[in-house]
């Protein structure tokens, strides 16, 4: 069994939370623009009430995007600091794969399309087929307008931000979805299920290499160059 720590800003909602050897525990919070002075004390104090150090972990995992690039920053900057002072390994997860995660358990669905509002009229989307609990890609993580976002079939639970712009969507990819009336967030505990078959899987790497994920680089960049 494991002891992970798992931190997600990549949205308005701040999550910290830890499995010791699957049991999970959870401060998820909705705190627009404060990540940066919250997420450390969160962090100290879930492990002071497991009565664990950072060092005594096995690993940090962190979502690595897609969402705002300044939240993903600020989880992939701390996920990176609190492994390199403890020696540990890091591993990265998909936020609409935790989004597709947490929608399964709580409704159900054997098929799930997540989508982010990535602003400037476009969103971050992905879709999954459900097994046991976890995400098999059909639809790669991409960033899109929703005029252009195409999907076939029926019966997609869609959960996210971005489908706030079903109305600008083609009219196969609407009759294709069925919008969830619950509001789903990254959640690092929903995290936490996909870096446990991440780390069976071996796939934790060296703080270094731990690398946020936009969709959208080019974008960042231009915005950077622009200031």
């Amino acid at each position: 069994m494991s002891k992970i720590l798992a931190l997600d800003t990549s949205t308005d909602a701040c999550s910290v939370a830890l499995s010791v050897d699957g049991a999970v525990r959870e401060d998820f919070r909705i705190i627009p623009r404060q990540h940066t002075q919250q997420l450390l004390p969160m962090v100290e104090a879930m492990l002071a009430e497991a009565g664990l150090s950072v060092s005594s972990l096995d690993a940090v995992a962190f979502g690595r995007g897609p969402g705002s690039f300044a939240g993903i920053r600020i989880a992939t900057g701390v996920a990176q600091g609190l492994a390199y002072g403890a020696d540990l390994p890091v591993l990265p997860i998909s936020t609409l794969e935790a989004l597709a995660v947490a929608a399964a358990e709580k409704e159900g669905a054997t098929n799930v399309v997540t989508a982010l509002d990535a602003r400037m009229n476009e969103i971050y989307v992905a879709s999954y087929a459900m097994e046991d609990g976890l995400p098999i890609t059909e639809l790669s993580e991409q960033v899109s307008a929703p005029g252009a976002l195409q999907l076939q079939g029926e019966g997609y639970l869609a959960v996210g931000s971005g489908w706030r712009y079903i109305d600008d969507m083609p009219e196969e990819t609407k009759r294709s979805v069925v919008v969830s009336s619950e509001i789903y967030y990254p959640s690092s505990s929903a995290m936490l299920a996909l870096a446990a078959v991440a780390w069976g899987r071996g796939d934790a790497i060296s703080p270094e290499l731990a690398l946020p994920v936009y969709l959208r680089d080019e974008v960042a960049w231009k915005k950077k160059d622009q200031q």
